[in-house]
């Protein structure tokens, strides 16, 4: 029998008591920050009532190497660019002064922008993390100072780029996904995906179709558990 602390059982008795019991008034979550009522006591990252056009955007940069981390330039600089005000609908939800992201949009990809204490006319510089991804953030620097330019901009980085044959891979482990958490059998599975006649053709326990159906369910459920995150980076 599953420990209540990882068994969603549990989790439903201690929302069910939750909810009976919450006064119909917010309560301080947090870090002091206002919590919404009857949330089965557990933190979101934003209240899930809100609208997603006025719900804050979490960003995860390391995850997104074509985004672009602008700061203020250091002193000494004889002449750097400086920031120019962006339109306010390109600015994200939850953005707060001196700290702000955008997504600009551009016929070969969109720009997101990070800015860090700047405000504008301020002179400004990029700042690139050196990690597995610089040789992206790079690319994605690049795109965007021809942007500035009023250049084509250019599509994303290849790398970053999810090719049709990746977009048709996901397709089936989300459907194989389906499959597995319904309960159906690896043969059932591959059934649906690749129709009986492929199924029949050879024996089940030998069959190629086997073990690719069975490497798709593993791989969606690793995807799920997770590795969705690595859809952001360039190796996948």
């Amino acid at each position: 029998m599953l420990d209540s602390r990882g068994s969603s059982c549990g989790a439903i008795r201690h929302t069910e008591k939750t909810t009976t019991k919450s006064p119909k008034t917010s309560t301080k979550g947090i870090r002091g920050q206002t919590r919404p009522v009857n949330d089965g006591g557990s933190p979101f990252a934003c209240d899930p009532a809100l609208a997603a056009s006025i719900a804050p955007v979490v960003w995860r940069l390391e995850l997104m190497p074509h985004a672009v981390i602008l700061v203020p330039a250091p002193d000494g600089f004889a002449s750097p660019r400086r920031l120019q005000a962006f339109p306010d609908e390109a600015r994200s939800p939850g953005s707060r002064s001196g700290n702000c992201h955008y997504v600009l949009n551009d016929a070969g990809g969109a720009h997101r922008l990070w800015l860090r204490d700047l405000s504008s006319e301020m002179p400004i510089a990029a700042l690139i993390p050196l990690d597995e991804s610089v040789l992206l953030r790079f690319a994605g620097l690049l795109r965007f100072l021809r942007h500035l330019d009023g250049r084509p901009a250019g599509p994303l980085p290849r790398a970053w780029a999810i090719t049709t044959r990746l977009r048709r891979r996901l397709i089936s482990m989300l459907r194989a996904l389906d499959g597995h958490l319904a309960g159906a059998s690896y043969r059932e599975i591959a059934v649906v995906l690749n129709g009986p006649d492929a199924i029949s053709k050879y024996p089940w326990k030998t069959s190629s179709v086997r073990g690719q159906t069975i490497r798709l369910v593993r791989d969606a459920v690793a995807t799920m558990e997770g590795g969705y995150r690595q859809l952001l980076r360039a190796k996948r």
